[in-house]
């Protein structure tokens, strides 16, 4: 018996009518659909009057039902991989399945769909030609302060994914690391309510006033357009810089410096100690 194939199926991400007519076509015809939330998926396919199988599949129990589903694959069962909305994978869950898959060699392949990333940056205006996506900003605002100064010096647009009840707060920490940066933030793309807010980082702070907008948040951020890099930047105030914005010993900061310059912990100590 040769194997099933695994449909990595793109859905919308909001207004369901943004679905292919191959994904559709792809949700009928296969044996089994492994979906985040099984009552929330159900509102697409009774939507286009599709009758499925299903079963859950989400971070909490996705090394458990690993097995299942590949020995699903391996028995000739085509499985259609979804999310709740988008891109299985693309923070959310889907990685471990889809390299399982590859790994075993089982037929593997995918139905484009919609994507939060390329709509928002899209909207947005800024570059396009070379951008990186940097997911889900950390919660703890040192953490992110940290995410924010490897990325300082980066000319690529940065696309963030971000709540609202912790924006106004990496707003701020984004505004002291990056500067007045130009920013677009789009929030509830595709859905009733969308909408993009095209400012500098410090007048989008300003404009939000400290208010949580809900929904879904995509920040697309100007990338570093100064003269200036990292490589520009003596080591020494590279790591003063670190220390003072983390409020970090100066041995994290050495360690924090050397993975951003991508150069051994042991130079930029001894670059500190002839300073």
């Amino acid at each position: 018996m040769s194997d099933g194939t695994l449909y990595i199926v793109g859905v919308p991400i909001g207004n369901l009518e943004d679905i292919s007519v191959r994904a559709l076509n792809t949700l009928r015809g296969v044996d089994i659909i492994a979906c985040e939330d099984t009552r929330h998926f159900r509102k697409l396919l009774d939507r286009y009057n599709i009758r499925a199988d299903m079963i859950s599949y989400h971070k909490f129990n996705e090394q458990n039902r690993l097995s299942k589903i590949t020995g699903l694959l391996r028995d000739g069962k085509d499985v259609a991989l979804v999310s709740n909305a988008g891109m299985p994978g693309i923070s959310d869950p889907g990685h471990v399945i889809i390299d399982a898959a590859i790994r075993e060699n089982i037929p593997t392949t995918v139905i484009p769909g919609p994507s939060a990333i390329l709509s928002a940056l899209v909207l947005s205006g800024l570059e396009m030609g070379q951008f990186t996506f940097c997911g889900f900003l950390p919660a703890r605002s040192t953490h992110r302060k940290k995410r924010f100064i490897e990325l300082q010096y980066d000319e690529r647009t940065l696309i963030f994914f971000e709540t609202g009840n912790r924006l106004a707060k990496s707003l701020d920490d984004m505004l002291e690391v990056f500067g007045d940066r130009k920013i677009a933030m789009a929030r509830e793309l595709t859905k009733l309510h969308e909408e993009v807010v095209r400012k500098s980082l410090g007048e989008l702070v300003e404009w939000l006033g400290g208010r949580e907008p809900p929904g879904e948040i995509v920040l697309v951020v100007e990338g570093c357009t100064g003269a200036e890099d990292w490589t520009t930047v003596p080591i020494e105030d590279h790591v003063e810089q670190v220390m003072k914005t983390l409020g970090i010993s100066k041995n994290e900061a050495i360690k924090t410096v050397s993975k951003i310059r991508g150069i051994k912990r042991r130079e930029v100590y001894d670059r500190m100690k002839k300073n």
